[in-house]
């Protein structure tokens, strides 16, 4: 008998999952899913679908997905000791099953109104049986990290710890690239920490062709002599070059080592700034015959794709000013940024860098790997470390920087949009933000020196390898009262979700993961009989 652990992210594009041998203290698999189980493309709209379909619900899809995971990873049930969980507040609050309509509202007189009183937060040691639906022996002990405030939990701390920053004598920023983008700038003793919704562009969502990384993924691209070369992961998430091609023509000009599949989040914005590089994006526009980036036949890049890549980027550079605003600092004073999370890791620092992502003034950029499941590994195999990011979640609390009441974050913000999706010139750029007072934007200077830790976002798979469940959860049918089997619902679906399975008898599946939840609707929207429910559709794991 091997006694195990199991080490959990639960992130908002997907979990990741490893087993770990207690005794000899390595990685024995890995397994990643290929999206999040719930509905929605990121963080609030899974949080918008558990208030909707109700926690139940939405619990039960989570721990469905979990029990794949470790059911993936092939580890008798018995041999389990302990399983440790790193998140935000969303998804382990969702994990543990507890209150999270207190999350959805950052005003204390709305909570009260609702009657809403929120839960406990800080550091928990459970049972597997606290665990409703949790498949594993009740005798299981289950680690769940506090967190800071509601938008920032265990993830954003296992940042901070994992990357380094707290020993960094220099004024440094590190970010977790993904939807929630968690963010902290430390300024001497002193931390302050926020997040932004940056969207789900930076994981490859809601562009065209995007993808999360995953093996066929466009993860950099470069200029050659003769076209772009286009970088591509493989079955190992290592990079080999793809083909070579003319991005205005979409002709491939030589075939590369790996064909290309998708866009993943680092292939955006690599795309983005050699197309800048070369005149051929001027913001919001593609100077192409088709106003596209070719990446190949079968794959490019358009319009829309820059403006959702422009909220995330806005976004999250709206956050770092704020941050800089708080601390009563300008950017160039910043110099030094960590870049965590798989975008952080697989990205070009150098590109983040000149489109926005790093503050302008950074000497030195670390990349830094997926620190949420490194933390869970961590306190899988010494359980005191939960107790050292309780005392690390108080002392920050009193530092942290609510974007969504911040009206710095609100002008710097409305100055991004302006520039992504409506062409803002510079100049007027500059002058708004003198006007607001805001922290200098100023040009990336010099070239910073990049320390990139590991070659991938999780650089240890352990000796099993790692393992991929491309259909998370499970698929759902439903068969709406006076549905003529037309299709539109089909049609009209932006994730390819929705699969007729009968005309005649109207049934329909559904791929939960794939769906983009209640932000979108557009299978209910499109019914032409008006008979698409999409409360009714039975997403609770019982029902599917």
């Amino acid at each position: 008998m091997v006694q195990t652990g199991i080490a959990l992210d639960l992130g908002t594009s997907g979990f990741r999952g490893q087993a770990v041998d207690l005794e000899r203290k390595e990685i024995i698999a890995t397994v990643l899913t290929a999206r999040h189980p719930l509905p929605g493309a990121n963080v609030m709209d899974h949080l918008n679908f558990a208030i909707e379909a109700g926690l139940e619900t939405a619990h039960g899809v989570v721990i469905e997905t979990v029990n794949q995971v470790i059911s993936t990873l092939g580890i008798p049930t018995e041999d389990i000791k302990r399983v440790a969980v790193c998140g935000n507040p969303i998804q382990l609050s969702l994990f543990e099953g507890i209150e999270i309509r207190d999350l959805a509202y950052a005003g204390e007189r709305k909570k009260k109104l609702l009657g809403i009183v929120p839960p406990n937060r800080d550091a928990k040691k459970l049972a597997a049986s606290d665990i409703a639906g949790l498949l594993l022996p009740s005798g299981v002990e289950v680690y769940i990290p506090a967190a800071v405030k509601h938008e920032i939990g265990a993830d954003a701390l296992a940042m901070m710890v994992q990357s380094g920053l707290l020993e960094n004598s220099d004024t440094a920023l590190v970010t977790d690239y993904g939807t929630n983008a968690e963010m902290a700038l430390k300024i001497g003793d002193r931390i302050i920490t926020g997040s932004c919704a940056a969207g789900p562009a930076l994981e490859g969502q809601h562009i065209e062709f995007g993808m999360l990384a995953a093996p066929g993924a466009v993860h950099d691209i470069e200029a050659e002599k003769v076209g772009f070369r286009c970088y591509v992961l493989n079955e190992n998430m290592l990079s080999e070059p793809g083909d070579l091609v003319d991005i205005t023509a979409g002709t491939v000009l030589e075939k590369g080592a790996v064909g290309v599949a998708g866009i993943t989040g680092t292939g955006v914005i690599s795309i983005l700034y050699e197309g800048m590089a070369a005149n051929l994006i001027r913001l919001p526009q593609i100077k192409t015959p088709q106003k596209k980036i070719h990446l190949g036949r079968d794959v490019d890049f358009n319009e829309h794709d820059i403006i959702e890549a422009g909220k995330a980027i806005g976004a999250i550079r709206a956050g770092f000013i704020t941050l800089a605003a708080e601390a009563g600092i300008e950017l160039e004073d910043i110099k030094t940024a960590y870049m965590a999370g798989a975008s952080g890791t697989y990205v070009n620092a150098g590109k983040a860098l000149q489109v926005g992502l790093v503050p302008p003034g950074a000497q030195k950029i670390y990349q830094v790997g997926n620190t949420s499941l490194a933390m869970a590994r961590d306190i899988v195999l010494a359980p005191q470390k939960l107790w050292d990011l309780q005392d690390l979640a108080r002392a920050l609390r009193a530092n942290h920087c609510m974007f969504g009441e911040s009206q710095v974050f609100e002008r710097a913000y409305l100055l991004e949009l302006s520039l992504w999706g409506e062409g803002m010139p510079w100049e007027q750029y500059h002058k708004f933000s003198r006007m607001y007072k805001l922290p200098r934007l100023i040009e990336p200077y010099g070239k910073p020196e990049i320390i990139r830790l590991y070659e991938r976002d999780i650089p240890d798979l352990g000796y099993r390898g790692v393992s991929y469940i491309d259909i998370v959860g499970k698929q759902c049918q439903i068969q709406f009262e006076g549905c003529t089997g037309c299709g539109a619902c089909v049609a009209k679906c932006p994730e390819k979700a929705l699969q007729l399975l009968s005309e005649q008898q109207g049934i329909i599946l559904i791929r939960p993961d794939r769906c983009n939840g209640t932000a979108c609707k557009r299978c209910e929207i499109s019914c032409p009989q008006k008979v698409f429910e999409f409360a009714l559709i039975p997403f609770s794991p019982k029902g599917c």
